[in-house]
C-alpha cells in the first residue's frame, strides 16, 4: 500500500510540475509574442494599427510593472510572465532585445507609417537574433530626405 501511495504522490508531483511554467519558458513565450506583434506592426495597413502592435511589443518586453508598459493598448502577454527582458541572463541576447525595445518605442511615437513600419521590422529582426548589420534594412525614402 505504501508503494502505491508513494507512486501516486510522485505522479501527482510530476503533473503539477508540468503545469507550472518555468521562468525561462514564460520569457521565451513573451519574446515570441513580442516578435509576432512586431511583424504585425510592420505589415499593418495604417499608422494606428502599427502603433498599437508596437505598444504590444513594448508591453510584452517590459511586463506589467516595467517602464513604458501601457495597459490602455492591451497586453497580449497577459499571464505569460513578467516581461521578456526581466531576468534575462544571456547578456548578448538581453542587449539585442533592449535595442528592439528602443526601436519599438521609437516606432510607436512616429507620425509616419513607413517609418513606424521600418522601426517594427528592425525590432523584429533584433528579437529574432539577427545581427545589427544584417538587421539594417533600407530605410524608407521619406526617412532619408531632409531639408537643405
Amino acid at each position: 500500500m505504501i508503494r502505491y501511495g508513494m507512486a501516486a504522490g510522485f505522479v501527482a508531483l510530476v503533473a503539477v510540475a508540468g503545469l507550472v511554467a518555468s521562468p525561462a519558458s514564460a520569457q521565451t513565450k513573451e519574446l515570441e509574442t513580442a516578435t509576432q506583434h512586431a511583424g504585425l506592426a510592420a505589415k499593418a495597413a495604417d499608422l494606428k494599427t502599427t502603433q498599437q502592435h508596437l505598444h504590444h511589443v513594448i508591453n510584452c518586453l517590459v511586463g506589467p510593472s516595467g517602464a513604458g508598459f501601457d495597459a490602455s493598448f492591451g497586453n497580449p502577454c497577459n499571464g505569460q510572465g513578467n516581461g521578456a527582458i526581466s531576468g534575462m541572463s544571456n547578456m548578448a541576447k538581453r542587449k539585442s532585445v533592449e535595442s528592439a525595445l528602443d526601436q519599438a518605442k521609437d516606432g510607436a511615437k512616429q507620425g509616419n507609417l513607413s517609418i513606424a513600419q521600418h522601426d517594427a521590422m528592425m525590432a523584429q529582426d533584433m528579437m529574432m537574433g539577427k545581427s545589427m548589420a544584417s538587421a539594417k534594412r533600407k530605410a524608407p525614402a521619406k526617412m532619408m530626405s531632409h531639408p537643405m
